[in-house]
């Protein structure tokens, strides 16, 4: 498989032997950028590319790849002048990816508005046990009866099973209670993949709205249309949503505004409204911002400061305002402000357990041990005997945020980049000391507003030490004090820098190259400007040996393949969809350390089969919401030949020539037509798999698959050629 022999018999046959031939020249290549690069790292090369590769290298390392005609713009303005205007984002014109993103109002409300519109679960649970009446404003009565109604419906079907799995003829007896237990009620809320509908449902009510009284509210206008499905009572509701196809769902959604759309789609349960919509901006604002460098740099401190967004049910609530408010405001900022506004993120306090965390001799903590003397119940006794110090948080803030793992290289261990800035030098008592610092930075109303707030009774009294400076009791100002002390730090200076350099430069940036930059933090009070304008300078930076060294990520590749394809995206569903497929699936690293940005990590057989399969579905117009025009993109070139137009999309889609072995086979291959029928059943993402709540959301993408690609021929091309080793690097 790796001889140059069989690479050349495995070239010349079908589908799957295209797709193992260009595994076979990646799997082949990527051994030597690596050998290259490593010994980069011993002996700095003094040799730069060639004038004309800059502006692409810039695009490939600086942005998410580039566009048709960015190569071509960024030599005319300079690059350097370019990427300075890239430094300051606020100078830039988004407006219309802005105009994009309206679609999305929810991501634009304040977190405390967006949740009081849009209840979690667990604000529902609280509801349903305490009898809390339900809100006046209209719009808000009806997302909220409807979610509750959805929720007694899933319960009294769960009982009925239940009592009939016991063999109780009774079932009604079995739902005679009160209230489920807090986790059958959390199985049962909204958004949890819950079909409610009780085979009681399902009869003359529901076939009534299947049939043409459906049909006459959905040919409403769209205003009195919204009205008279939000005056429906619940139970009305879930049988007339239940009731629709998904082209009647579709149809429901036509003429309303982004709001009533939206208000529509939270019918069904706000959770999955609320990360779709997370999940589908950042992927437009990734494809489509002109702040590229802003959205590379949000994509890895995003990474850096890890959350997850399935930690919780509590989770996609927080992560609007954690990638709007804590994260992008920051990206080009000061290191220290971003990581205060990162320890004081709900979505950060609540994924790492900080919210939770309680002194040992605070006052709530001799309050709870009072009470557990009273409390009768078994729950109870346990969860006040949990309430404590938790250490998530300071030694991920230690290890991960900042100073480095604490690693020990030995002679017979191989020494990383990373090993190199780990953080020595801190111990277990300096994690427990900076725990207790935190105690009491915690989130107010972590079901309602879900606001950072500190309570000085969860607070840990008395004096600490960390890294060997004493810490006065000074309540809140001590956490202050503690991230200042690590913010500037020469170990953080070194760790972030590495990990700066192994995202922009090479899998292994020379040691001389990381110090310069951390003498840069340094000198700067961690100044992330002044430190990726040390690295842009760099002679490391432009050598010939990093130059399209770095593979891409599943995002990464998504992404640039988009971008590089001009392609119309009406709905990015899909596009995140495919993340999940490749390995990478957006806030879906449960660890928080984030996901690699090395090569190790992605080059596997089956994730480069999917990379192909997806770039043959791109660029046939097999990915629902997402349109490609070869023939507006390469232009009117009548009696052209293939070879001709192969080359043209070499400098269109890579902006440079491919390998005569690449070339060769997309040439060979690209007429083959089970190469887009294999493509698409490997793949999976068609308009019929679709969600509901993206056909709401994005009412014109499902029907947008009618056609096939004008240009047939160049869609193939394109389509190898997205997939190709060429195209997997930047």
């Amino acid at each position: 498989m790796r001889s140059g022999q069989s690479c050349a018999a495995i070239f010349l046959g079908g589908l799957r032997v295209l797709v193992s031939g260009v595994l076979c020249v990646l799997m082949m290549e990527q051994p030597m950028v690596a050998a290259v690069t490593a010994r980069k790292a011993v002996v700095p090369s003094v040799k730069q590319i060639h004038e004309e590769q800059r502006a692409l290298h810039a695009l490939n390392r600086f942005t998410f790849g580039p566009r048709p005609g960015d190569v071509a713009a960024v030599r005319e303005m300079g690059v350097k002048a370019w990427f300075e205007r890239q430094l300051n984002p606020q100078s830039i014109d988004d407006s219309a990816l802005e105009a994009r993103l309206e679609m999305f109002p929810a991501m634009q409300m304040e977190q405390a508005e967006m949740r009081q519109r849009y209840p979690s679960p667990a604000m529902l649970r609280q509801m349903i046990t305490k009898d809390v009446p339900l809100p006046a404003e209209p719009v808000e009565h009806a997302i909220y009866a409807d979610q509750i109604a959805f929720y007694k419906a899933a319960k009294a079907k769960k009982e009925a099973a239940q009592a009939a799995a016991k063999g109780d003829g009774d079932a009604a007896a079995a739902g005679d209670g009160s209230m489920a237990k807090n986790d059958e009620m959390k199985a049962a809320l909204p958004g949890d993949g819950v079909d409610p509908t009780t085979p009681a449902m399902a009869t003359h009510e529901e076939q009534f709205y299947s049939g043409l009284d459906a049909v006459k509210i959905i040919n409403l206008p769209p205003d009195q249309r919204m009205q008279r499905i939000l005056s429906m009572p619940p139970e009305e509701m879930v049988r007339f949503r239940k009731s629709l196809s998904k082209g009647e769902l579709l149809a429901a959604a036509e003429g309303l505004s982004p709001i009533q759309r939206e208000t529509l789609a939270a019918l069904q349960g706000s959770p999955r409204m609320i990360g779709a919509e997370v999940l589908e901006s950042r992927m437009l604002r990734d494809v489509y911002s002109e702040r590229q460098l802003e959205a590379v740099m949000t994509d890895f401190w995003l990474n850096h400061f890890n959350v997850y967004l399935k930690k919780n049910q509590n989770e996609p609530f927080l992560l609007p305002a954690y990638e709007r408010d804590t994260i992008r405001p920051h990206v080009l900022g000061k290191f220290e402000d971003l990581l205060a506004a990162t320890a004081k993120s709900p979505a950060m306090l609540m994924y790492l357990d900080n919210w939770q965390s309680i002194g040992p001799d605070s006052q709530a903590a001799r309050n709870g041990g009072k009470l557990a003397k009273f409390a009768q119940n078994p729950q109870v006794k346990q969860a006040l005997k949990d309430r404590g110090l938790n250490e998530n948080y300071a030694r991920e803030l230690m290890e991960l945020h900042t100073l480095g793992v604490q690693c020990e290289v030995s002679a017979d261990k191989p020494v990383s980049m990373l090993d190199k800035a780990c953080g020595r030098g801190y111990t277990q008592q300096d994690v427990t000391q900076v725990a207790e610092v935190l105690t009491g930075w915690t989130v107010d109303q972590p079901y309602r507003s879900g606001t950072y707030r500190f309570e000085e009774r969860r607070h840990e009294p008395g004096s600490k030490t960390v890294l060997g400076k004493k810490i006065s009791e000074n309540g809140e100002a001590e956490g202050m004090e503690v991230l200042h002390l690590l913010a500037t730090s020469p170990a953080t200076a070194q760790f972030i820098s590495a990990k700066l350099a192994v995202r922009f430069v090479s899998d292994t940036p020379p040691q001389a190259l990381v110090d310069r930059m951390a003498k840069a933090f340094v000198a700067s009070g961690g100044d992330i400007k002044t430190v990726l304008r040390t690295m842009f300078d760099a002679p490391e930076f432009w050598s010939p040996e990093v130059y399209r060294a770095k593979v891409k990520t599943p995002e990464e590749f998504v992404v640039s393949a988009v971008r590089a394809s001009g392609a119309e995206v009406t709905t990015a569903i899909p596009l995140f969809q495919a993340l999940d497929k490749l390995g990478m699936p957006l806030y879906g690293m449960q660890t928080p350390n984030g996901y690699s940005w090395m090569a190790e990590s992605w080059v596997n057989s089956g994730d480069l089969v999917n990379r192909l399969n997806f770039a043959v579905s791109l660029s046939n117009d097999r990915i629902v919401g997402v349109q490609t025009d070869w023939a507006r993109l390469l232009g009117d070139e009548s009696g052209e030949s293939a070879a001709m137009k192969e080359k043209r999309l070499e400098t269109v889609l890579l902006g440079q020539a491919v390998s005569d072995r690449t070339r060769e086979t997309v040439l060979a291959q690209f007429q083959d037509q089970t190469t887009q029928q294999q493509a698409e059943k490997s793949f999976g993402i068609r308009a019929n798999d679709a969600e509901p709540m993206a056909q709401v959301l994005n009412v014109s993408s499902p029907r947008q698959r009618a056609t096939p690609p004008l240009d047939r021929e160049a869609a193939g091309m394109a389509g190898l050629l997205l997939g190709s080793p060429e195209f997997q690097r930047r």
